[in-house]
């Protein structure tokens, strides 16, 4: 293991104890996590728990890179989580280390072409809120005008084209990873350069290394487990072949 979820056995005690006889470790990282925002305690608390759902998330890492993804997450106490944050989390985690913060670009409308929202909400409204006229004219309402409310100024509400232009790119800024222990799963761990073939520390013979021990991540669910459990494998057959040659 490595070290989120540390209730569970996965406390990460075996970095120093790798670390003091000089083999190398990368420092443990949360990958697959959630990440805080800046909530209003208003916004926090209405809206604590909900499904975001059918969104389009992108963010431009340092790197120039850009990454997009559809899919879903769910606001928290502290921030987002869920598989659409986890899809992105390591570029964002990278991104608020290299540039002390990520801004993550939400398009609440996907499928649905910005002059299209700018036609629906330049229709009259006349005795509807402006919550009723984006639920009857755009469909949007509960969380995702919640967050429309939370993350812009209010005159955009009075204008349709600036309004639009933000229910395609609303920027979203994420202040940091949640910590190590509440993550999914880690990144870092012993440097592949630090191991041989069979997953045996060079530096010390009989030791074997796998799974979120090596300096490897990859998205959850699957990926991950097959990862560990293939990592798990050749480790102990690496383990087998190195105590029959002792044998012989």
């Amino acid at each position: 293991g490595g070290g989120s979820w540390p209730q569970l056995g996965s406390d990460g005690a075996w970095v120093p104890l790798l670390v003091q006889r000089g083999v190398d470790v990368t420092a443990l990282r949360p990958a697959n996590c959630g990440f805080d925002v800046g909530w209003s305690e208003h916004f926090r608390t209405r809206f604590a728990g909900h499904p975001v759902k059918s969104v389009v998330a992108s963010f431009t890492d340092a790197a120039g890179v850009a990454w997009r993804k559809q899919g879903e997450f769910v606001v928290t106490e502290n921030g987002v989580e869920g598989g659409l944050i986890y899809a992105l989390s390591a570029p964002l985690r990278d991104g608020i280390a290299a540039r002390g913060g990520a801004v993550l670009r939400l398009d609440l409308a996907p499928g649905r072409e910005l002059p299209r929202l700018v036609d629906e909400l330049s229709r009259p409204r006349g005795s509807r809120s402006l919550s009723g006229h984006l639920q009857s004219r755009l469909g949007l309402k509960g969380v995702k005008v919640g967050l429309l409310r939370e993350l812009l100024p209010a005159e955009d509400f009075a204008d349709p084209a600036r309004l639009a232009a933000a229910i395609k790119d609303l920027p979203l800024s994420l202040v940091a990873p949640r910590p190590l222990a509440e993550a999914i799963s880690s990144a870092g761990g012993v440097a592949f350069e630090a191991l041989d073939e069979c997953l045996m520390i060079r530096a010390l013979p009989g030791v074997f290394c796998a799974g979120e021990m090596l300096d490897w991540e990859a998205p959850t669910g699957g990926y991950l487990l097959t990862a560990c459990f293939a990592s798990g494998r050749a480790a102990g057959l690496g383990a087998l072949a190195w105590l029959k040659g002792l044998e012989a």
